[in-house]
This record gives structure tokens, sequence and C-alpha cells, in this order.
């Protein structure tokens, strides 16, 4: 029971250590925390760019290379797999504070807008950015994804169960509206300094490239998947070829 209880509580602390990751990069995106995205540049630029890269690669090696099936085999010889989730959710957590933390700005804005009417539009606009990103989550199962439905099983002493393949809510439209989520965050924003466009182009090309790993993953495990991807957009709504193979 104790280990059970342990489990349930590590869950937790690398789900709220998630909450938090994203909290911050919404603020960290449109500069209302210290050593924002936009702030003046205090070193040289090649300098600051070669951290920053550094910092995108890390994150880029972090996120994608443990979720890969190849790694999390290995992994979970090591850990148990009930908390192999939330230890992935902690990872991440960690790579995206290191960002905050020593991200370079390289200043030089591109466009600044800091009051009236248009300021107001695009932090609604990105608002709507957020909402689409955290919807998405809760139509596959956003306590599946950070984690907690996990460990739950593990307190319950009950084996853990595999989440079904349905095209639900946004999923029925795209097929990735979480990437639809941050395309939205990355690109909408009152201030687009050197530094912002750096990281918006580095975080896109990075999601383009996952993209290809995350459905060669999808295509090998489940075999339905082929036709959803086949008849269902990827990031941009579009007309449908056909309905979903499984449909909620």
């Amino acid at each position: 029971m104790i280990a059970r209880l342990t489990a349930a509580a590590y869950g937790m602390v690398c789900y709220i250590a998630g909450m938090a990751a994203l909290g911050y990069t919404a603020l960290w995106l449109i500069d209302l925390v210290p050593n924002a995205l936009d702030a003046p540049r205090s070193i040289g630029i090649v300098e600051a760019l070669f951290i920053d890269l550094l910092l995108i690669g890390l994150f880029v090696a972090q996120h994608s290379g443990m979720a890969r099936p190849a790694f999390k085999r290995w992994w979970t010889r090591y850990v148990p797999a009930s908390v192999e989730r939330s230890t992935y959710v902690l990872a991440s957590s960690v790579a995206m504070a290191l960002m905050f933390l020593y991200w370079e700005p390289i200043g030089i804005d591109i466009w600044r807008i800091d009051s009236g009417v248009g300021y107001a539009a695009i932090l609604a606009a990105y608002a709507c950015g957020w909402a689409v990103l955290v919807s998405a989550t809760f139509f596959i199962n956003h306590f599946d994804l950070f984690g907690l439905r996990q460990v739950w099983f593990t307190l319950r002493g009950t084996p853990y169960q595999e989440l079904t393949f349905a095209a639900r809510g946004l999923y029925r439209v795209i097929r990735h509206p979480i990437y639809l989520g941050w395309f939205l965050v990355i690109w909408i924003t009152p201030v687009m300094s050197a530094s912002h466009l750096f990281f918006a182009l580095a975080s896109t090309g990075y999601i383009l490239w996952a993209v290809r790993l995350e459905e060669r993953d999808l295509l090998a495990s489940l075999p339905e998947y082929a036709a959803y991807r086949d008849s269902t957009p990827m990031v941009i709504p579009g007309p449908r070829k056909a309905r979903p193979a499984t449909p909620a």
C-alpha cells in the first residue's frame, strides 16, 4: 500500500509540475514574467543564438526521445510502468524550466503592440489558442496524457486499461489539435522580436517533424489509425474524404 501511495503522490507532483510549466509558458510567450522571450539582448547575438539552440535541442531530445516506444521499453526496466508517463511529464517540465531560466533574448523588434484595441484583440486570439490546446487534451484523456490516470489505477490496485482509439471533439476535424494550439500561441503575439521569431520557427519545425514520428508510432500500434489519417486533415480544418474508422 505504501508503494501505491508513493506512486500516487509522485504522479500528483509531476502533474502539478506539468501544469505549472504550461502556465509559465503562457506568460513567458507574452512577456509577463522575468527573462521574457522578447526582453532586450544582454550578450552577443551569435552567443545568444548558440545558447538558445542548445536549450531547444535539449527539449527536443527529451520530449521526443522519451516518447518513443523503444525508449519506453528500455526505461520501464528501471522505472515502474505506472509512473513512466508521470516521469516523462516531470522531465519535460524540467527541460522547459531550463529554457525559461537560461534563454538569452536577441532583441530587435519586428513588431510591437503595447496597448489599444489591437493589443486586446491579439491577447483574445492568444487565449483562444490556449483554449484549443488545453481542450484538445481532454478529448483524448487529459489525465492519461499527464500520467494521473496511470497512478490512479495503481492506487486502486487494478491493472491499467489502455485507451481505445476514437475521434472526439476537435479530433473529428483535425488529427492534431494540440499542435494547432501550439502554432497559435507561438505565432499570435503582441510583440514579435527576433528572439521570438527564432523560437517560433524552431518550434514550428520541431512540431512538423514530431508529427511524422508520432504518426509512425500510431500506425504501428493502431491499425485503424491509417483510415483516420487518410480521411482527416493534419492541423488545418478542411474537407474530409471519409469518416474515421472508429468514430466516438
